[in-house]
């Protein structure tokens, strides 16, 4: 790469942005990557690198927005909220509205500043779920079950890109993620904590008929690199050539680890507006992360992901390449850091 082009990664700090920045520097990029505050070490951490300036920016913020992507060659705009879990209707209004808002300004900044290409972080959260053996999703499916603000959020964010792109002549690629695994992240996400969750055992008494959209961070930063770097148009899915089951995942784990407590029978669809209070009785016996509430039991409940990535492999030449025991055994020992550091109870230790 010509070690002149210089790329803007905005919320570098996540785990996405944590494993793509030291990426794109490998790759001869010049880097400004974007916080919220590089005051707070915790955002900054481990970031600071040769080939790495970083910068404060609240992505709702396009007068700041449009000053840092000066002089931008590409833009990954990866900063979101990741929360399946919402505890007050004020913090899922503010999660939807940091999302459209950052959008919009990403793409501005880009019309702005003539950003050559931008690369918009979606996720596979704005596709529908579908009955178990329904139809496989494609790129052309949007969502509209909107019972999730996680959901709502980055469906309206994407639309509302695609919008503005399309009027101020944006070239714009997205990329939607499935659920990240893997290593490189210094606070647990939605994804994290599901895993968590199955090293704890919150799965004992049952577990749900339904699968998991997992997708490493290592194939899905090639993914963004590939997006970036091409000339390919429109949305690419980048998830697990086999999405596995939860009780599949389960199963891993405990060859990774024969302490993790083994799955309880398949949860009858009848009984699944009991998992919110199971979930409870979880955070509160098991420690687990809070993950499950009326809405999205409502919301997922007995639904499946079937989407493909098969587009991704056609016209990007992407695939996956980290098998999923690998990338749960390294999701472990992140989990098992953070818990460390955290001063919290141990999570079973890998083989």
């Amino acid at each position: 790469m010509d070690s002149n082009r210089l790329v803007l990664v905005t919320g570098a700090n996540g785990h996405l942005g944590r494993n793509l920045v030291p990426a794109l520097v490998q790759r001869g990029y010049r880097v400004r990557a974007t916080v919220r505050d590089t005051a707070d070490p915790a955002r900054t951490a481990g970031l600071a690198m040769p080939g790495v300036e970083l910068q404060s920016l609240d992505v709702s913020d396009e007068r700041r927005f449009s000053e840092v992507a000066t002089g931008v060659d590409l833009l990954f705009h990866l900063a979101a909220t990741y929360k399946n879990y919402t505890s007050s209707a004020a913090e899922a209004d503010e999660m939807v509205r940091d999302s459209i808002e950052g959008a919009r300004a990403a793409v501005n900044a880009a019309a702005s500043k003539g950003v050559r290409r931008l690369v918009l972080t979606s996720s596979v959260v704005t596709l529908p779920l579908m009955p178990k053996g329904g139809r496989a999703t494609t790129e052309d499916d949007w969502r509209t079950d909107f019972r999730l603000p996680y959901h709502r959020a980055k469906t309206l964010a994407e639309q509302e890109a695609w919008r503005i792109a399309r009027t101020r002549g944006v070239d714009m690629v997205a990329v939607l993620p499935g659920a990240l695994l893997g290593p490189g992240f210094t606070r647990s996400t939605s994804s994290t904590d599901a895993v968590e969750a199955m090293l704890l055992g919150a799965f004992k008494a049952g577990v749900p008929d339904q699968n998991f959209p997992a997708a490493d961070v290592r194939d899905v930063v090639r993914g963004h690199v590939l997006a970036a770097e091409s000339e390919a148009q429109g949305r690419f899915i980048l998830c697990n050539d086999v999405l596995p089951s939860f009780s599949e995942m389960i199963r891993l784990l405990r060859q990774i680890d024969p302490s993790v407590p083994a799955p309880g029978p398949l949860i009858p669809r009848f009984a699944l507006p009991l998992v919110p209070l199971f979930d409870w009785i979880n955070h509160r016996m098991l420690g687990t992360p809070r993950m499950v509430n009326r809405d999205f039991a409502a919301a997922v409940g007995g639904m499946h992901w079937t989407m493909s990535n098969e587009r991704a492999r056609r016209e990007l030449g992407w695939r996956q390449e980290v098998p999923l025991e690998q990338s749960l055994a390294d999701t472990v020992a992140a989990l098992r850091q953070l818990r460390a550091s955290a001063h919290r109870g141990p999570v079973p230790a890998t083989a």
